[in-house]
């Protein structure tokens, strides 16, 4: 029973795949003949059946770009960029995406120690800096054996001298694993889709409205109340309270 409940699944996959891919593009044609409110509906069928990549996410946001809608354009070009961060094409539709929105927020700099190694932990994932720790840790076992067996005090010495550097590297590679997982966690980015919103000093509309913010802004979510109002966070440092339908989280796949 087991195995034709596996063949069932995999034939239904398969399936799937199939009809996504053709719907991909007949999606495309829509777009290139400019009809991109049918790409967008035939994309976002796509999306529906839970099929993630980064050509899908790049193409819907270009559907939206072209009409103008610039929240959603900014918002799959930055899911996209989940998916493949350095794509060349990507990053560039999402610049002249950046560029129609209203607000202008200079990042809130980051200087000396805490900059560099906020730069250096971001440099590889979670998973590849475990990966390495574990190598370290592999080199440092094999360097002390060597040291323990050796009979000749050069090679104690080099071998000795060694395994210490790989103990310290594993440690050090370990605690970048934890740092990084740390700033994945913290990071829960969203996009503004409200034309404007009033951004307030606590979570009720009669407080004062600290700023304001346009459609296609991206913010940092820091925690929500009562599901009705969220905390966030923009690149300048600034934070204040906004209502929870105005925004789109980027993480909630």
């Amino acid at each position: 029973m087991k195995q034709i409940l596996v063949i069932v699944v995999l034939l239904f996959s398969v399936l799937i795949n199939a009809q996504n891919k053709d719907a991909f593009l007949e999606a495309n044609d829509f777009y290139n003949n400019g009809e991109y409110q049918e790409a967008i509906a035939r994309y976002e069928a796509i999306l529906n059946t839970q099929t993630h990549s980064p050509e899908l996410y790049f193409n819907l946001a270009n559907s939206y770009y072209k009409l103008n809608q610039i929240a959603a354009s900014i918002y799959f070009y930055e899911r996209a960029l989940q998916l493949s961060p350095d794509d060349i094409d990507i990053l560039n539709n999402y610049s002249f995406a950046q560029n129609m929105t209203i607000d202008a927020i200079e990042e809130l700099p980051e200087i000396g120690f805490t900059r560099v190694l906020k730069t250096l932990v971001n440099t590889f994932t979670v998973d590849s800096w475990a990966k390495l720790s574990v190598c370290c840790v592999i080199l440092f076992v094999i360097l002390f054996l060597s040291y323990y067996f050796s009979f000749s005090t050069s090679k104690k010495r080099a071998s000795f001298v060694l395994s210490f550097i790989t103990l310290i590297l594993a440690i050090v590679f370990l605690s970048f694993a934890f740092q990084k997982h740390a700033i994945n966690k913290k990071n829960n980015p969203a996009i503004v889709f409200a034309q404007e919103s009033d951004v307030k000093s606590d979570p009720n509309l009669k407080s004062e409205t600290a700023f304001q913010l346009h459609e296609g802004t991206k913010v940092q979510v820091l925690e929500t109340y009562n599901d009705s109002w969220t905390k966030i966070k923009i690149a300048n440092g600034k934070n204040g309270w906004i209502n929870s339908k105005d925004i789109r989280l980027l993480n909630d796949f």
